[in-house]
């Protein structure tokens, strides 16, 4: 795997684990909801991706470095 791939990569994991963080109230809302269904998540997780695409890559190599030294000196 390239370094722009693992970079995208990390940036999808960590940008998808704030989204639930900070949305965490509506989706537990939209899962609750009568009308969804269980091939809803892959729509939903798939939305919730598409968000990386308003960071540059430049962008999103900042963050991966920032939270992979804020992980490091957690340890």
């Amino acid at each position: 795997m390239s370094g722009k791939d693992a970079t995208s990569q990390g940036f999808t994991s960590y940008y998808l684990q704030q989204s639930t963080k900070e949305f965490a109230e509506d989706l537990d809302k939209i899962r609750n909801a009568d009308d969804f269904k269980g091939d809803a998540v892959a729509m939903l997780v798939k939305s919730l991706q598409q968000g990386t695409s308003l960071f540059s890559a430049a962008d999103q190599e900042r963050i991966v470095k920032a939270q992979e030294s804020e992980d490091s000196e957690k340890k």
